[in-house]
Parts: structure tokens; C-alpha cells; sequence
């Protein structure tokens, strides 16, 4: 009986273990290339504006328009997209956000194969010859502050 206990609590604390893990979601696997990219592209108003016009074609149905993950496509996914106004955002680097925004995550499409204006050098490594991308990361940016 107590052998039956003892392995009775270590299944119990496996399964516990391996459904915390799970809820908690696989972490942002980034290529070290991207970690260290830093976006070019000043985050002024004429940035801003232009990174609204972006995530407001391919982020909001998602991500919401106050970029809390409460879109109205958000109710039909598995996982709950991510909160750009987190503290937590702060702790992600320019070149992260962008590897995300392209290669995706999860859920998310990676926007390498659509039709992202400025897509093909961000898939490189870089955030490319187009303020696209660097507007994009100012916009999303711009919700953590």
C-alpha cells in the first residue's frame, strides 16, 4: 500500500508538472542572429502611424485594437494571443519581435509567406531596406509604454 502510494503522488506530480508546462506554452525560440538586431527605424508619429496601418491589416482581427490579445478572432484559437501591453514585452528585443511577427509562433501565422510589405530581407536576418517592419515593432512597441 505504501508503494502504491508513493508512486500514486510521483504520477500525480508528473502529470500536475507536465499540464503547468503545457498551459504555460512553449517559449519564443529566437535565433541568436535576431536577438541582437536593433530596429533601425525611429519610433516617431510618422512611424507609429504607419505601424498602425500595418497591424491594423494583419494584427487586430488577433491581437485586438488595444493590443490585449482580444480580437475577434481570439475567441476561435486554442491560445490566447499575446498581450503587447504586459511589462513583459519590455523584456523582448526589436530583432525578437520581428523574428515572431515573421516566422510566427504557435497559432499565429508567420508572415514570411504572405504578403507583409518588406518581408523578403526581414527573412534574412535584418530588418530590410523598407521602414515596414521597423514600423511594425514601434506600433506593438508602443502598447507596452
Amino acid at each position: 500500500m505504501k508503494q502504491f502510494l508513493i508512486l500514486f503522488t510521483v504520477a500525480a506530480f508528473a502529470a500536475f508538472s507536465f499540464g503547468f508546462m503545457t498551459a504555460q506554452g512553449d517559449p519564443w525560440n529566437v535565433p541568436d542572429n535576431f536577438k541582437s538586431l536593433k530596429n533601425p527605424v525611429t519610433p516617431d508619429k510618422a512611424s507609429l502611424d504607419a505601424g498602425k496601418v500595418l497591424y491594423n491589416s494583419y494584427c487586430v482581427s488577433c491581437h485586438g485594437q488595444d493590443g490585449k490579445g482580444n480580437g475577434k478572432r481570439a475567441l476561435k484559437l486554442n491560445n490566447t494571443p499575446v498581450d503587447f501591453t504586459l511589462a513583459s514585452m519590455k523584456t523582448h528585443g526589436d530583432g525578437e519581435i520581428l523574428y515572431v511577427v515573421y516566422s510566427g509562433h504557435r497559432e499565429m501565422p508567420g508572415f514570411k509567406k504572405k504578403l507583409l510589405p518588406g518581408k523578403e530581407e526581414v527573412t534574412t536576418g535584418s530588418f530590410g531596406k523598407t521602414r515596414n517592419p521597423g514600423d511594425l515593432v514601434n506600433y506593438v512597441r508602443n502598447f507596452a509604454k
